[in-house]
């Protein structure tokens, strides 16, 4: 195998570009981690079956040897509570309050096992067992999560008609119990900042002493559990102290839009270092903004997870988008390369807001991880490639995102994930007495304890994922997953409904999600294979098992390939900022421009002078360029337009161009006849009958960069050039024996120098030689001034030379219109390309009309109106 380092081919073809992966059906290395076994509906329900199973071991010795404490200890077959004699030891007394922990955390777990006697018995033990008048210090954050967020979704399902967990006896009791809860936790939020203590003893309150300090993960994860508990009881104050506490948090972010990790709660400030990331102590802030806007539809939360992930996607996202640094929250600067294993939790949630091609990107990591341990390490370090922390407390994260992603992607890649998953539980985790911990992956030493989420959302998660015909995959409504796996939703009737004057402020707005487009790949002999194929077959597939020093096993090296290569990822900035000025030059911010210069207007606004104006510019998730998020001090709107009305950007520019030959130029690839139903192809979304390329340009023949006397060189101008390729000399190193008659030819690299591949290309008759590399690295062809000299006469020729991914994919663009008819393939010099820099706004003629570009990209929310 090679490596390669470039950029993934990036634009869209009909028929030909897919997923903007564009990779040859060789590079595939893994398509099945258990190859010739089909996940059949049978194969599924019985891996359903056996996941079921071991849920129950695990409860039923819960049950039988810790019920009415906490937690089960397996090894040693007893139940476990607080630490009395020592209350200082917070690694239990933060979970523990002496309240039955684990049967409150399991009650919607019996519903999703679809067990209603199961359901109704726990019920009842709840009622009969538990009190919250305890002499114990939990943590505020935990004690949400777990126990009021389970005694809130039981009493949905046991209080909710015409399904099979009715209860008719039932009387709203485990919501009196909730809110018995949430007004013990309440004084904890008696802060100058609204931001709760991290810890309240549930008899006496706040006791003195209290630490000041919090994360943010525990003083901004409580909007789900306590604004349901306000909506189901008529009692707001639960829900405006977890409202406050969040925005104090959101309200306090960096400069560059990121918010720390630790923080005072009397002073408001961040505590140090300083950091942010997406792990521990940050991880569920993110969660619950976009998740309380998809249980409320209060459009402010919404608005926190565009915002914050775009700041997490531009400053803490690796260079490869394959995983996720801890960073300065000031400077975005790298502060450590640790992954731990509560940010396993990201994947699924950016399939929660749409962002599915990134999410199974990110998961790769976490899965290869896994694959190296058989089980997921608490901190692993990216730099020494090794874990650092090796207890595996049975965590759900993983297998949570694992489940996103395949009801996202339908995928059996997934199955084949949570197959192994499955298998290395009850390997390492299932005992004589229930499901243990394990405190070293290297040993299998396991540490005698269930924690509650090891039943109520690892086995959870994982059965689901087995699990087709669950209802809760029939349910299209707004209920969401805690982070503690908990089922919530909200009645219709506590829907608070956007006021008139917000929505007129915010215009018309349109929250949609791409679908997944799947890996469609080429054949091996470059042209169209007509398969869609799996995750298995992505370029990055084995970049991620290099990434965490996995060696190669057997079923990865069956798909592999003497002749085959892989990519390392580069991926373009997420989201960034810039003052606009029509030439690129430096002019000061307009913090604050008045009507004459941007004015507001029904679906967004109009720009009348961009010179100042500051913008934030996001990537759409469907990877079609970017939108104006912010316009200055106005938030841009899903649906909005930006209308420009600013009659400089027509004013000539100063010619950029140096006295010496530019490195690249850009090419504009298209067919000379578009056939309309070529859109409805697999693959073809986003055709729209052109694409651009990058070229490198040879330091001999005619010199594309000479804009202005094009006159001898038809090498890609007026009209356009057909590309034709010869199969009887591919590498275009011998005399060809046709003329191509003002076309250019299309070869590949090797056997001969280039400007030999230039020459018997003139010699026959062609206006150029466009060559395909071997590799995804930037190369200028040269040769010695004695050996242009003899070659004779090629001013009026020119050769460029492609990126061996970009190269192959125009080679099958090349075959297929041969071979289906579809016309000739033709290219173009883009004149206009050259004279833009980085940060310039470009009037270039998008999709619909005109529209602005930046550093290439289009910016598909504006409009020109010149």
């Amino acid at each position: 195998m090679k490596w390669d380092k470039g950029y993934l081919c990036t634009f869209a073809f009909a028929l030909l570009i897919t997923s903007n992966n564009g990779i040859d059906a060789r590079q595939s290395t893994n398509t099945n981690l258990h190859r010739g076994t089909a996940w059949t509906s049978e194969r599924k329900r019985s891996f359903r079956a056996t996941t079921k199973d071991l849920w129950y071991h695990g409860f039923n010795h819960y049950m039988s040897h810790a019920f009415p404490l906490d937690e089960l200890s397996p090894l040693s077959c007893t139940g476990r509570g607080p630490d009395w004699e020592n209350p200082a030891n917070i690694a239990h007394n933060d979970v523990s309050g002496n309240y039955s922990l684990t049967l409150i955390d399991v009650l919607d777990t019996l519903v999703v096992l679809d067990d209603p006697p199961g359901f109704q018995n726990a019920v009842k033990n709840v009622l009969d067992w538990v009190s919250f008048d305890v002499n114990t210090k939990p943590q505020v954050f935990e004690t949400t999560i777990r126990v009021l967020g389970g005694l809130l979704s039981g009493h949905i399902f046991a209080s909710q008609p015409d399904q099979p967990f009715y209860l008719p006896w039932y009387r709203g009791q485990l919501l009196t119990m909730a809110y018995d809860l949430g007004n013990r936790l309440l004084p904890a939020f008696s802060t100058p900042t609204g931001l709760p203590f991290a810890r309240v003893n549930l008899r006496h309150g706040v006791q003195r002493g209290e630490s000041l300090e919090t994360c943010t993960a525990g003083a901004g994860s409580l909007i789900l559990e306590f604004a349901t508990l306000s909506r189901l009881t008529g009692d707001d104050r639960f829900e405006k102290a977890a409202y406050k506490a969040f925005f104090a948090l959101w309200n306090r972010r960096s400069d560059i839009g990121l918010v720390g990790n630790t923080i005072n709660i009397w002073t408001g400030t961040w505590t140090l270092p300083e950091v942010t990331g997406i792990g521990a102590g940050i991880d569920s802030f993110y969660e619950y903004a976009l998740k309380w806007y998809v249980m409320s539809g209060e459009v402010e939360f919404l608005d926190v997870w565009h915002e914050g992930y775009a700041a997490v996607m531009r400053y803490a996202r690796s260079p490869d988008g394959h995983w996720f640094r801890n960073i300065n929250i000031h400077t975005g600067d790298q502060a450590y390369a640790t992954i731990d294993s509560l940010s396993a939790f990201w994947p699924g949630l950016q399939v929660l807001g749409g962002d599915v091609q990134n999410a199974i990107k990110s998961h790769m990591t976490y899965w290869n991880i896994w694959r190296r341990y058989s089980g997921l390490p608490e901190v692993w370090d990216a730099q020494f490639l090794q874990a650092t922390s090796f207890q595996y407390p049975l965590r759900p994260e993983f297998v949570e995102s694992t489940w996103y992603l395949y009801r996202a992607t339908r995928d059996p890649y997934y199955l084949d994930v949570g197959e192994r998953i499955l298998r290395d539980l009850t390997v390492r985790a299932k005992v004589d007495c229930g499901l243990t911990g394990i405190q070293d992956l290297r040993t299998n030493v396991r540490d005698d304890r269930m924690e509650s989420f090891a039943l109520s959302e690892t086995l959870k998660y994982l059965y689901l994922l087995f699990d087709e015909d669950n209802p809760l995959h029939k349910d299209d409504s707004h209920y969401v997953f805690t982070t503690e796996g908990h089922i919530l939703s909200l009645p219709r009737e506590v829907l608070k409904p956007m006021s008139r004057i917000r929505r007129k402020m915010r215009g018309e707005e349109n929250h949609q999600c791409p679908l997944y487009e799947p890996v469609q790949d080429l054949s091996p002999d470059e042209t169209i294979s007509g398969l869609i194929r799996g995750i298995g077959s992505r370029a990055d597939i084995d970049y991620a098992r290099y990434l965490v020093g996995l060696r190669s096993q057997a079923l990865d090296e069956h798909h592999w390939s003497p002749d085959g290569w892989c990519t390392i990822p580069e991926v373009d900035l997420y989201s960034f900022d810039f003052i606009m000025s029509p030439g690129g030059k430096m002019v000061p911010e307009d913090p604050n421009p008045g009507p004459l210069k941007l004015k507001i207007v029904a679906d967004g606004f109009i720009l009348h002078n961009v010179t100042g104006v500051r913008v934030h510019i996001v990537s759409r998730l469907d990877r079609k360029g970017y939108d104006i998020t912010k316009l200055g001090p106005h938030a841009v709107r899903t649906g909005q337009m930006v209308y420009v009305n600013d009659s400089a950007l027509w004013d000539p520019l100063p010619d950029p161009r140096p006295a010496y030959r530019s490195q690249d130029v850009q090419l504009r690839i298209f067919l000379d006849t578009f056939d309309p139903a070529l859109a409805t192809q697999p693959g073809a979304s986003s055709f729209n009958g052109e694409t651009y390329v990058k070229a490198y340009t040879a330091q001999f023949g005619g010199d594309l960069a000479a804009l202005d006397n094009p006159n001898t060189l038809r090498f890609g101008y007026w009209e356009g050039t057909e590309v034709q390729r010869d199969k009887n000399n591919p590498l275009g190193c011998k005399p060809y024996e046709t003329n191509f008659d003002g076309n250019a030819v299309l070869v590949h690299r090797g056997e001969c120098a280039f400007l030999e591949k230039l020459v018997y290309a003139r010699d026959a008759g062609a206006s150029g030689v466009i060559v395909v590399s071997d590799e995804d690295g930037p190369i200028n062809p040269s040769a010695t001034l004695a050996e242009i000299a003899a070659a004779g006469d090629i001013s009026d020729v020119a050769l460029v030379l492609l990126p061996h991914t970009v190269g192959k994919s125009v080679t099958a663009m090349v075959d297929a219109a041969g071979m289906f008819g579809y016309g000739h393939v033709m290219f173009a010099v883009d004149a206009e390309a050259q004279a833009w820099t980085e940060g310039v706004i470009d009037p270039t003629p998008g999709e619909f009309g005109q529209i602005l570009y930046i550093n290439g990209h289009p910016l598909l929310n504006t409009r020109l109106m010149i």
